[in-house]
């Protein structure tokens, strides 16, 4: 069991959405204007975060950086910054990379990112489990504590509750995410099913940033999931800070009620109820987040799958409303729904729904 938590973050840290731009424009996104545009993006989201990826040391510099986090911070935004792991076993060119291997670099790096005003880092390319790897990964993140940063750590080893000892790492990938089913339509292919054994395994304890929730589609790639499967994600998945892989055109061209619930998302969860599935075919899960109950299903088949919801534990309420896939399964629906009565969805071949209680 991992020990309880050696500091309180919790005067500097919080959870929260992030904006991403590398995971569907990659490496030439990151520059000046489109970042700005992407601080814009989170802002209009009302998310807490925005992630800026490999190549921003060189690609837009320290100077421009504090430029970034001044106006972020002006939008109620926080910068978060990746980082390549570096070390005689990661020969991956992508910059900036040696900043982490000693506590000398490290502190003197985490110093100026306290004074741009970063808050948070993401470590990437780590090599094997060996002894010094476990060592490496712990000596960043306390020393990250020290600065007030938060990690994420990716391309890295399976966790292991180490968020509950150094409270400040929010996520690990450890997973085949998002990021793969743009690589390959091989990994595409995969996705639905693959989606749904990770509740069952990889996310059943520990924060896991697999990047989920894409609608305006991955250029090069025919993406098997529907639209009612992507938005499921955003609460099947968890993550400390959750990176959603949209673009801001993408996410504007969706509808008011779409983007309405992408921004209404609850940072953490108060509860959690298994409703029904098995590995590789369909999971339903339901989160509760003070009174408000966010029950989403995804179908991991290439078939129509209909289930009936049944959901005692909602007491407080007998209404909601439901966003799904249309009858084509090339939009989105919404239609409102009643607890008193039987609730049977049909879900679309690699498709899904969420569901959302309201509250008087």
């Amino acid at each position: 069991m991992a020990a309880p938590a050696k500091y309180n973050v919790s005067s500097w840290l919080e959870p929260g959405m992030a904006s991403w731009s590398w995971v569907i424009l990659k490496d030439d996104s990151t520059v000046y204007d489109a970042q700005r545009r992407f601080i814009d993006f989170a802002t209009t989201m009302n998310w807490e975060y925005c992630l800026i990826d490999a190549f921003w040391d060189t690609q837009i510099g320290y100077e421009k950086i504090k430029l970034l986090a001044d106006y972020a911070k002006s939008k109620n935004v926080k910068i978060l910054l990746w980082y390549n792991s570096a070390g005689d076993w990661n020969t991956t060119p992508l910059t900036p990379r040696d900043k982490m291997l000693t506590k000398e670099l490290r502190r003197a790096e985490f110093r100026k990112l306290k004074d741009i005003g970063i808050s948070g880092i993401k470590v990437d390319f780590f090599g094997g489990d060996g002894q010094s790897m476990m060592k490496y990964y712990i000596d960043i993140l306390k020393d990250a504590a020290e600065y007030n940063l938060a990690v994420n750590f990716h391309g890295c080893t399976f966790p292991r509750g180490w968020h509950r000892t150094y409270p400040n790492l929010v996520s690990m990938e450890a997973i085949k995410g998002e990021e793969f089913v743009t690589f390959g339509q091989e990994n595409a292919d995969q996705q639905p099913a693959h989606c749904t054994v990770i509740p069952f395994t990889r996310n059943l304890f520990d924060p896991m940033d697999f990047t989920p929730v894409n609608f305006s589609g991955i250029p090069n790639i025919n993406r098997k999931t529907t639209g009612g499967f992507e938005i499921a994600l955003s609460v099947i998945f968890t993550s400390g800070i959750q990176h959603i892989a949209e673009t801001p055109n993408g996410m504007a061209a969706q509808k008011d009620f779409v983007k309405e619930y992408m921004s209404t998302l609850p940072e953490t969860w108060d509860d959690l109820k298994f409703i029904d599935g098995f590995p590789g075919k369909f999971v339903v899960l339901a989160r509760r987040k003070g009174e408000k109950w966010y029950i989403a299903g995804i179908n991991g088949e290439n078939t129509f799958r209909t289930i009936t919801l049944k959901v005692p534990f909602i007491s407080n309420t007998s209404k909601g409303i439901i966003i799904t896939d249309s009858e084509n399964a090339k939009d989105f629906i919404k239609k409102d729904i009643n607890f008193l009565m039987p609730i049977n969805i049909t879900m679309h071949p690699y498709g899904g729904f969420t569901i959302k209680t309201l509250i008087k």
